[in-house]
């Protein structure tokens, strides 16, 4: 336990995360309230368009403090000078993707471009971080059949948007996530806006202390039950 950790956030939360996060898919993880067990609801929190030295930074320390993963989805042409961030997510047992190269909308590229654009961004993570699945979230959340056949990875969008890239009250989207937030949601948030990464951390302390728990995409997809198939897209809008 770091010496960080915020107050009010028990060890037996903590426990059951951790314990949640590795136990296998399809096995409940439960708690024990009252004498009744109940099912622990589990959210996947996303950032998108990092990193960025001073807000990616700072939110994951902030993180860290906390032993909360997320995942972060990384424009390729921002990665250049923050490696040392990128090392950073791996370490403290954050997924990292791809949200190519120059913040594009994928669909109206044709396969070459596509290419380009995931490809120049993986080899980057891969010289960082090695060889590895470095999954796909498109620009805008806009898919095509093209993006899905082309994508070599799951396609991963989103249930839960406070729109952060508009709402600067950092407060306000507090609000909206812990009063939104539901089991098996999947949060997006953008780590390039210092009201977004504030939010995010109170958004963390908050919902924790509601019961939930975070968990990687990859995480909640295997608890979940669904297997990461290229071009499947994660999670299924209605």
């Amino acid at each position: 336990m770091r010496g960080g950790r915020t107050p009010g956030i028990g060890l037996g939360l903590l426990a059951l995360c951790f314990v949640l996060a590795l136990s296998p898919a399809g096995e409940p993880v439960q708690s024990v309230e009252g004498g009744a067990e109940v099912e622990v609801p589990v959210v996947a929190l996303t950032f998108d368009d990092g990193p960025r030295a001073d807000t990616t930074g700072w939110l994951l320390d902030q993180l860290a403090l906390r032993e909360v993963p997320a995942t972060f989805f990384l424009v390729g042409g921002r990665i250049p000078g923050n490696e040392d961030l990128i090392r950073q997510m791996a370490a403290q047992g954050c997924q990292v993707g791809i949200h190519t190269y120059d913040h594009v909308d994928v669909t109206g590229l044709n396969q070459t471009e596509f290419d380009l654009q995931i490809g120049k961004t993986r080899a980057l993570l891969v010289e960082i971080l090695g060889e590895g699945s470095y999954w796909l979230r498109p620009p805008y959340g806009f898919v095509s059949e093209g993006v899905r056949a082309w994508s070599d990875s799951p396609v991963v969008l989103w249930s839960l948007d406070p729109e952060d890239w508009k709402d600067h009250d950092a407060q306000d989207l507090v609000d909206t996530v812990v009063e939104q937030a539901r089991d098996g949601d999947v949060i997006l948030m953008h780590d390039i806006y210092q009201n977004s990464v504030q939010a995010a951390v109170r958004i963390v302390d908050a919902l924790e202390e509601k019961g939930f728990c975070f968990v990687t995409v990859e995480q909640l997809m295997a608890r979940q039950g669904v297997a990461p198939e290229a071009g499947a897209v994660f999670p299924v809008r209605p």
